[in-house]
């Protein structure tokens, strides 16, 4: 599950990116090939080593297993 950070909190990935053109029509992430096409990895989170991920839109998210 993809969740956004923001400094104010977390947010469903489905609440931003439902009206992002990258996104899917169910609006999650758009993958393509086995890779994500909406997403770059930018890096691990500090604290929990989790890959963090920039989009196209210039939001930071996070694939939470």
């Amino acid at each position: 599950m993809f969740v956004i950070l923001q400094k104010e909190g977390i947010l469903s990935a489905e609440s931003v990116c439902k009206n992002c053109l990258w996104a899917t029509q169910n609006g999650s992430p758009r993958w393509q090939s086995g890779k994500l096409s909406c997403l770059e990895c930018v890096g691990k989170s500090e604290s929990s080593q989790l890959e963090l991920y920039q989009c196209q839109m210039g939001f930071r998210l996070v694939n939470i297993p």
